[in-house]
Formats: structure tokens, sequence, C-alpha cells
């Protein structure tokens, strides 16, 4: 009990310290980070570093995302309860599990097939029944479950993959890292009726998105 104690001392004190003091102001995003035990989420020899201020990685050439950027992904998403969310990229699982804190029902996508079985064992271990993670090229989205009223891109894309605008309903928003392998801006696309409308975040840096829409290697 002791030890879960500190690990939610550690988890309060970085929303407050990494997340509101930089500006993070909704409600419903900051409770889900409270929540949400994001050393869960890391390998076991990283635990020790879950709550700092940085990316970690999480093997097999990925990594769990700074906390504050996770958060802005997550502001910006402009999650409701009714909604239906696609994340691409899901890594470990832990924006999928903020997200399912948020939304009605959450469809990740993960290339590495490891890291989709860590994930699934993650959510199932805490409880996550409307969390679901997909082994499959994010790229190309996930039409089978479309459509979505929003979709957060959690790696590098050289420009937001064409089929999820099929994939989107009318209202509803994708925000993405775009840009190069080495630095993007997060972009934000809200699809009207024919139109897209189109505004930019912060710099950022997150690991190439691989697939037929993403980066080749």
């Amino acid at each position: 009990m002791a030890a879960e104690d500190a690990l939610r001392h550690e988890r309060y004190a970085m929303v407050e310290s990494q997340v509101v003091a930089r500006h993070i102001r909704d409600d419903r995003v900051i409770a889900a980070m409270k929540a949400v035990p994001r050393h869960e989420f890391v390998p076991e020899d990283q635990r020790a570093q879950a709550y700092a201020d940085r990316a970690l990685p999480i093997g097999y050439g990925q990594t769990i995302s700074q906390p504050y950027m996770v958060a802005v992904m997550c502001e910006l998403l402009d999650v409701e309860p009714g909604h239906k969310v696609l994340e691409i990229g899901a890594g470990s699982g832990y924006q999928a599990a903020l997200l399912g804190h948020m939304a009605a029902w959450v469809d990740g996508i993960e290339i590495v097939p490891e890291l989709v079985t860590k994930a699934r064992k993650t959510l199932a271990m805490l409880g996550y029944t409307n969390v679901a993670i997909h082994e499959g090229d994010g790229s190309l989205g996930y039409p089978e479950s479309s459509p979505y009223d929003r979709i957060v891109i959690a790696a590098a894309a050289p420009d937001v993959p064409p089929p999820l605008y099929d994939q989107l309903t009318t209202g509803g928003r994708i925000v993405a890292p775009v840009g190069s392998r080495h630095s993007q801006q997060v972009l934000i696309v809200t699809k009207r009726d024919g139109d897209l409308d189109l505004d930019r975040g912060i710099g950022c840096v997150f690991v190439p998105l691989v697939g037929e829409h993403g980066w080749q290697f």
C-alpha cells in the first residue's frame, strides 16, 4: 500500500508540475492522467522514471511520449464522452487508456506485434473494457470499425494518411505530428461538409510512422 501511495503521489505531482503548470486546462484530460498508472505502461527497468518529464523507451525502437506531449494531443483532440476514437501508433497502450477514460470506445493500431501483446495484457489487467488494440499498418487506419469521431496519430507522418479522411465523421477531428522524420509540428484537421479546416500547434518530435502512407524503411 505504501508503494501504491508513493506512485499515486508521483503521478499527481507529474500532472500538476508537467501538465497543469504548462497550461493544459481540459479537466477530463487532467482527470484521466491522474487516474491512469503510467508506470504500468513502461518496461520494468524504466519504472523509476515513469513520471519523469520525458519520453521513455518501451522497446523495439519505440517510445512512450513525454507526459506533457500526450496531454497536448489529448486536449487538442477535444474528446467527448460519446465519441469513438482511433489511435494510430498505440505503443504500450498508455494514451489509449487515457482516451478510454474520455471516450465511449477506443481502437488502437500498433505495427509491432510484441507491443500489441503487451498493451493488451496491461489494459486487461487494469480492467479496460472499452479499449481494443489491433495489430496492423496504422497509416491505413481501421476501416472495419469506422467512421470515427476523433483520430490521433502518435507517430511522425510526412502528411496525414489519406485513408484517414474517409474514416472520419463529418465534424470529426484528426490530430497528428506532421513533418520530417526528425522534426514535426502538430496538425489539427477538422472535417467539414466537403472541406478540411487546418490548424497548426506546437513543434514536436515523434518516432516515425511506418507504413504504406508513412515512412518506408
